[in-house]
């Protein structure tokens, strides 16, 4: 079990007024500057979702900050993953939301929440949240796809994908080598039990938005190539996961369609 899983019950539901009231104000603040940003790039308004980044936080964090208007929930580690779905989906419930894989079922409440996987996934691990997650955004190389599409297979479910590229060349970060991206989306089309959705890239940790802007780019021209292809299931890749806290502005005006969100809505975190 991660070590501060330890020493914060990720399963608690309460929260006090003033914690409550600094979530809610930073979905907002998040939700505005998605939105300017949308105009400035002169893109649709809500062609942009917002996804929060929910790593540490405990169910009341999550649940108010949905109640403030997020509408999709990913968590970095499998264990979180577990130790807060059944919670969340009741309070989710509650509210006449469903979330997640469970409840994504036609006869569900009219409005979903996706819940997805953003950090690594070990092989081992896979079977923990094949019942929860909506989509796996960090598949990043032909082998993890097949466990995951074998796994789904034998669950008789499909669940989405997106292809995590490194498009930073950073040797700290995941993903597959922008330079395969494409040879690896196309097979991963090929697979039953997933649905390739899109890409998935972390911006560079530089202060350069030249070079930052330039991987954002370089994410997007590889999508239109893979869809361009059209080879067998990379007809839904459309979707782009890239920009944070620090990038979203300058990933929104590459054309992302989901962006990354935790620290502006929660603030910083007290564990990493």
């Amino acid at each position: 079990m991660t070590a501060y899983m330890d020493h914060k019950n990720l399963a608690n539901e309460v929260i006090d007024d003033a914690r409550a009231r600094e979530i809610t104000d930073g979905v907002h603040r998040v939700l505005d500057r998605i939105a300017a940003a949308e105009e400035q790039a002169g893109r649709e308004a809500g062609s942009v979702r917002l996804l929060a980044a929910t790593k540490t936080r405990d169910i009341g964090e999550i649940m108010v900050a949905i109640d403030a208007g997020v509408r999709m929930i990913g968590e970095n580690r499998p264990q979180e993953v577990t130790a807060k779905a059944e919670g969340l989906a009741r309070r989710c419930s509650e509210r006449g939301f469903s979330l997640g894989v469970a409840g994504a079922a036609p006869d569900a409440a009219a409005e979903h929440i996706p819940f997805h996987l953003i950090g690594q996934l070990q092989s081992n691990k896979i079977g923990k949240v094949l019942p929860v997650v909506d989509t796996i955004e960090s598949v990043d190389s032909i082998d993890l796809a097949e466990k995951i599409s074998r796994r789904a297979v034998a669950r008789g479910i499909t669940v989405g994908v997106l292809l995590e590229v490194n498009e930073s060349g950073e040797e700290s970060k995941s993903g597959c080598d922008p330079a395969h991206a494409i040879r690896i989306a196309q097979k991963i089309g090929t697979l039953d039990g997933i649905e390739l959705q899109g890409l998935m890239t972390i911006g560079a940790h530089v202060h350069d938005e030249t070079v930052i802007r330039r991987g954002f780019s370089h994410l997007r021209k590889t999508r239109d190539l893979i869809l361009a292809s059209g080879e067998p299931g990379t007809d839904r890749c459309r979707e782009l996961s890239m920009g944070m806290t620090g990038d979203m502005e300058l990933a929104i005006a590459e054309g992302s369609t989901i962006v990354r969100v935790g620290t502006a809505i929660f603030g910083e975190r007290a564990f990493i």
